[in-house]
């Protein structure tokens, strides 16, 4: 009965997500005359795979990563079991409809991880694996049934490179509880796939300790086999090439049957097994691949008895079951309307309940009853929620000389000694930069996270190292292989953990901040599923100047400004530093509604992934500073570190470790200028977005809306000048001059730098203290005037 179940619902989320794509693109009125696209055919090849999955194989504790071409199963599957509504599947792929790529936080249907940036999707849940493992190994965290993380991928997506970097993580870790699904129907976007692929898929994976499942015939195969010359079929079956294969089951039955009949016809068993089919249950037989075969699917997954990482390697028809299926342009394509109403009647679908989720189905009765009780649906909301973590004071270091990298290591030693409850929820991660980007004093007391307990072979022998690191299931900080895709990965799963696992984690990662660029892809992903992370760049900046000019960080204070779900900071002053990571930890668990804060008309309360930009020169400190204006003003952005006078020309802002040269330029300057003004910028980011906001308040008519930064500039006069210095690229802070049409000198970096000192690189791209002076001295009215004629 059960069989009979999944062969109905399987239909009819063939139907749904077809006629939801066939509705976007030929019935809703479009407006703007482009193609709303939708992947029927990549669609069509997974449909009996997730059918076996969702309504079989999965348990509430599972989670799936959907195919972001398979999305409109997903969706039609959800608006099955009542959990959609019409108009959001009528408004496919339009404003306010199911989203054409699995969304988190822009659909409604319950979406585990979003999908869209190909591979991302399905290297995740490798490391969301490794994070249930952390949890589970910690004594907070093992009252929850341990699920497998799943993926369903097509084959083309094994050309992406994070795929074969998690591979290699995963195995270094001892991945388990984790399924991949591989809809093997060997056509891409630009055509068919090469021969042989196979064999490569089972070897990486097999070299990296998965099992591998082949699901390549379906029943009906399995059982022509068994007849007399059903041998032969099979062997010509396995050496059909994948081009022919995809043309033959185009062109249909008849087509089929002339093929077989010339490469196989005996007169004899081959040629009496195929007569015993008409042209249709010919081609039926044909396209009964193993992904196509509900039945078959679903008893491959459930003879899985262990939790071995495992491929499914699941042959498939490229738009199996509809009018386009095989052929090799069909990625992007489209039924006709001449298609869909013949595909209509042979799905017995009656015209006018195109939308009746049980349109067709002899006893919609019994069928609702078997939804009623499928497990994975049967739990409800998946969506898990895990109590705020206070957070406590945390003090800045007491040197009068020190770098930013040197004070969060100081920050995270100072945690690790406690027994705070933060401390406890904190996991570090790096990619092989544990040491250099500075949490070894962390990783000393934490320890680093392993399954089974491995001591440190240097200590167990008396060996001298600072590094004293033993791998134990208490352990807190997990250590990464040199890929930052992987980094951000592991933060995004981690960032999920309370909603995922229930169990609050607060991920810190450390990296380069040149090498945050390395890791963009699986950032952004991260920032749109609205993961919770710390991310601290460090070292940045020419300030490394040593280390040249690779590693040398300039645009990524730009790609904090301009990342969404980020708050990104550049903290120049341990005392700042110790202000915003306090409210990062806080912020990074808020998940109140979108309400604008009327002093920044930032949305503070939704909370969001936090970005560090730290640097390793020590500078001398200011000494500490507890009043309200400072503490705020870190947070929101900028504060006055030496307001301006009445009577201001210059003022100077700066953000992060340039600081220095910025007040001692401001010194200078003041022996022939009055009043000079000295902004300390903590973060171009916050002051930017509020500023924006502002506006877009203002012009919706609220006159009072007033941001931070506008604040902050309006004393100064229209004749002010400022003069704005970054160690990155100078539009980061070059906008400031706009806020009240002030006339703007902005400095910065803007090419690769090279080795030498600090000294040497400040004066090449003169951002160094006489620099800042010898542009200032410019700055008489007649010069501006020249130089703006000019």
């Amino acid at each position: 009965m059960a069989q009979s179940h999944l062969k109905t619902i399987e239909q009819r989320l063939l139907w749904l997500s077809h006629w939801m794509i066939h509705q976007a693109n030929h019935i809703r009125p479009k407006q703007d005359g482009i193609k709303i696209g939708g992947h029927q055919a990549s669609s069509a090849s997974m449909v009996s795979i997730m059918t076996a999955l969702y309504f079989s194989a999965l348990r509430p504790e599972d989670r799936v990563a959907v195919k972001p071409h398979a999305g409109p199963v997903f969706h039609a599957m959800h608006y099955l079991m009542g959990n959609i509504s019409r108009e959001k599947m009528q408004d496919f792929r339009g404003y306010g409809g199911v989203q054409s790529y699995p969304s988190r936080t822009k659909d409604v249907d319950d979406v585990d991880f979003s999908t869209g940036s190909v591979g991302l999707g399905v290297a995740i849940t490798s490391f969301a694996s490794m994070v249930q493992d952390y949890i589970a190994a910690k004594s907070w965290g093992q009252d929850r049934p341990m699920g497998r993380m799943i993926a369903l991928m097509g084959d083309a997506e094994l050309d992406e490179g994070n795929i074969h970097e998690c591979l290699q993580e995963g195995w270094k870790h001892g991945l388990r509880n984790t399924w991949w699904i591989v809809d093997y129907n060997r056509q891409s976007l630009d055509g068919v796939v090469h021969e042989g692929l196979w064999e490569r898929i089972e070897g990486v994976f097999s070299a990296f300790g998965w099992d591998v499942v082949r699901v390549k015939y379906g029943r009906l195969q399995r059982a022509a086999f068994a007849e007399p010359g059903g041998e032969q079929l099979r062997r010509w079956i396995d050496d059909c090439p994948n081009d022919l294969y995809s043309a033959l089951t185009f062109q249909g039955g008849a087509v089929w049957r002339e093929q077989l009949m010339n490469d196989l016809g005996d007169q004899g068993p081959v040629s009496a097994l195929i007569k015993r089919r008409d042209d249709d249950e010919l081609a039926a037989l044909m396209e009964n691949l193993g992904g196509n075969c509900v039945d078959t699917m679903a008893e491959t997954f459930a003879a899985i008895d262990h939790d071995r990482p495992t491929c499914f390697l699941a042959y498939t028809i490229k738009g199996w079951g509809t009018p386009i299926a095989g052929h090799k342009d069909n990625h992007g394509g489209l039924m006709t309307k001449a298609q869909m109403t013949d595909w209509q009647s042979r799905m017995r679908v009656p015209v006018g309940q195109e939308w009746e989720p049980m349109a067709g189905v002899a006893d919609p009765t019994t069928l609702r009853a078997f939804l009623d009780k499928v497990p994975f649906f049967a739990a409800g909301n998946r969506r898990f929620a895990d109590a705020r973590i206070s957070v406590p004071a945390i003090e800045p270091p007491a040197e009068r000389k020190i770098s930013t990298q040197q004070a969060f290591a100081k920050i995270l030693d100072d945690l690790a000694r406690g027994d705070s409850d933060l401390a406890e929820r904190i996991m570090t991660t790096s990619p092989d930069v544990t040491g250099t980007t500075g949490l070894g004093p962390w990783v000393n007391r934490r320890k680093l996270f392993a399954r089974d307990a491995r001591n440190d072979m240097f200590r167990a022998r008396n060996i001298a190292s600072t590094a004293k690191w033993d791998f134990a299931p208490q352990g807190q900080h997990v250590e990464l292989g040199i890929a930052e895709m992987n980094l951000f990965l592991l933060l995004a799963a981690a960032g999920l953990s309370h909603s995922l696992f229930g169990k609050r984690l607060l991920p810190v990662g450390t990296v380069y901040d040149p090498f945050v660029c390395r890791g963009l892809d699986a950032m952004n992903y991260a920032c749109y599923q609205d993961a919770r992370f710390m991310i601290v760049g460090t070292p940045s900046g020419i300030t490394l100047a040593p280390e040249g000019g690779a590693h040398q960080s300039i645009a990524t204070p730009l790609i904090g400004m301009a990342q969404d779900g980020l708050a990104a900071f550049e903290p120049a002053f341990a005392d700042e530093l110790a202000v915003i990571t306090r409210w990062a930890f806080d912020y990074m668990q808020r998940e109140g509604k979108p309400d604008l804060c009327e002093r920044t008309w930032l949305r503070d309360e939704t909370g969001g992934a936090v970005y560090l930009r730290l640097s390793t020169n020590p500078i001398e400190q200011p000494g500490r500073r507890h009043d309200d204006a400072f503490v705020q003003g870190a947070i929101d952005g900028a504060y006055w570190l030496r307001p301006p006078g009445p009577n201001c020309e210059v003022v100077i802002a700066y953000q992060g470790v340039v600081a220095p040269e910025a007040i001692a330029a401001a010194g200078m300057i003041a022996e022939a200028r009055r009043d000079v003004g000295v902004l300390a910028v903590t973060s171009a980011d916050r002051l930017n977005a509020g500023w924006n906001a502002a506006q877009r308040v203002r012009a919706r008519g609220n006159p009072r809306a007033i941001s931070h930064v506008e604040r902050l500039l309006r004393p100064l006069s229209r004749d002010c000048s400022l003069v704005t210095v970054i160690d990155g690229h100078p539009a980061t802070l070059s906008w400031l001059g706009s806020v009240h049409g002030h006339r703007t000198i902005s400095l910065g970096v803007e090419h690769f730098g090279q080795t030498g000192t600090i000294g040497d690189l400040y004066r090449h791209f003169g951002i160094d203290a006489q620099s800042i002076v010898d542009r200032v001295a410019g700055l008489t009215p007649g010069a501006w005037i020249s130089a703006r004629s000019a």
